[in-house]
């Protein structure tokens, strides 16, 4: 029963990394502006994502606008799209797998060890795709800090990490824990020995003795 619901809780915190990850390769708030330096303008707000740049007014007036060309972009930005979609895909697909193998589903219930197997592999899967995620959103925040503390970017164009960073990096946490917890249900190897064969029983004697 312990282990059941260890299984459930890292399918739980899995699926939770899984929804952050969708949202936040979604959301624009990658980087915001920095407000480093002299000039520092608050009537309005510039961040950018991975699909489009966008300028927050004071008045509550937000513009945004979509990256028109692939081709136009930054390598670091391609391959983070890239990574982020990867992750997501094989968490959709860890979703699937892992449902089948939980403990609370009617699947395969006639074989108890290929469920486990499932419920393992799926938990590898969440594994992989939060190490994908969490390779996306280190390498585009290592690209941040290198961009801001580069004595050759101008002081009006340095950016911080933004919210969605800071998002997907919880959501690869989550799916990185939640796959370990879902490992945990590996089927432990029992030592087969052989059954013991029974003893034929010593039939009571009739009390007749022959010579």
């Amino acid at each position: 029963m312990a282990n059941a619901g260890l299984q459930l809780l890292g399918f739980i915190l899995a699926f939770v990394g899984w929804i952050g990850a969708i949202v936040s390769t979604a959301l624009p708030q990658w980087k915001i502006y920095s407000y480093a330096g002299d000039n520092i303008v608050t009537a309005q707000a510039i961040y950018e994502g991975l699909w489009m740049s966008c300028v927050s007014q004071s008045t509550g007036q937000i513009q945004c606008k979509v990256f028109d060309s692939l081709l136009n972009l930054n390598s670091t930005l391609q391959a983070t799209r890239a990574l982020m979609v990867v992750g997501i895909l094989l968490g959709l697909i860890a979703i699937f797998v892992a449902t089948i193998g939980m403990k609370c589903m009617k699947c395969m219930e006639d074989d108890e060890v290929q469920k486990m197997r499932m419920a393992v592999f799926g938990g590898m899967i969440f594994l992989i795709a939060g190490l994908v995620i969490l390779v996306a959103t280190a390498w585009y925040g290592h690209r941040i800090v290198q961009e801001f503390y580069d004595p050759m970017t101008p002081v009006n164009a340095r950016y911080e990490f933004g919210q969605a960073l800071f998002t997907g990096w919880a959501a690869a946490s989550l799916c990185l824990l939640g796959g370990a917890l879902l490992c945990c249900s590996c089927p432990r190897k029992t030592s087969s020995y052989p059954t013991p064969r029974p003893y034929p029983k010593p039939t009571p004697s009739s009390g007749k003795d022959y010579v």
